[in-house]
């Protein structure tokens, strides 16, 4: 068990040591939640740290399931899922409209103005606070891949071992620091895992921007 999201990220850093100061790597943060892990990763690492947002596309009325999830114009939807549900395509991109429009929302909040940097040929760690499923993480893997990076590595804190061995098929390592046969919650894993809000993730976002200059 973590005592927060910052102790899971400094774990991660020292199982993610050889990346340090190479140039070229990046720190991906899926916020909210992964931001704090990432922040002590980057650190850790001295490395710069950027978002990537993703939205998961919640069942209508059981947001809690997943029937998809985008990140930076990629959409993945789990077709078995919407039809065994008896989804209509209406409402599945009533789902997609709303999550777009909070995806641009971050985007705008989190980067204050900043473009998004050169992802081309960079070992890209993209850092989340945990996964279930990995959906989210794996839109993210396939966003980021059309920006052809040189290599792209998952570090999470805690996954299940059948989403852990899923996601080395799609990235090309994966790094993970528990794989509990039972996950029941990623908040089950964390003595403290409050809520990150986006004051907190700006404030992340800028004390990472300073160290790392």
């Amino acid at each position: 068990m973590f005592a927060d999201r910052r102790a899971a990220g400094a774990v991660l850093g020292r199982k993610l040591r050889s990346y340090a100061k190479r140039p070229g790597v990046l720190v991906l943060a899926l916020p909210r939640g992964g931001v704090p892990v990432a922040f002590e990763i980057a650190r850790a690492l001295h490395t710069p740290l950027e978002v990537l947002p993703v939205r998961k596309l919640g069942v209508p009325g059981h947001e809690e399931l997943a029937m998809g999830a985008i990140a930076a114009g990629v959409t993945m939807l789990n077709t078995e899922a919407i039809e065994r549900l008896g989804i209509p395509q209406e409402a599945v991109a009533a789902v997609a409209a709303r999550e777009e429009r909070e995806l641009e929302r971050r985007e705008r909040s989190y980067r204050d103005d900043r473009p998004m940097p050169q992802l081309g040929g960079r070992t890209l760690i993209l850092v989340d606070d945990g996964l279930a499923t990995g959906a989210s993480m794996r839109v993210a893997i396939r966003a980021v891949r059309h920006h052809a990076p040189a290599r792209v590595i998952v570090a999470v804190p805690v996954a299940p071992p059948d989403t852990v061995h899923s996601l080395k098929t799609e990235a090309d390592e994966v790094v993970c620091a528990l794989t509990p046969a039972q996950l029941l919650s990623i908040g089950r894993w964390y003595k403290s895992f409050d809520q990150v809000d986006d004051t907190e993730v700006r404030e992340l976002l800028a004390m990472a921007e300073r160290h790392s200059t």
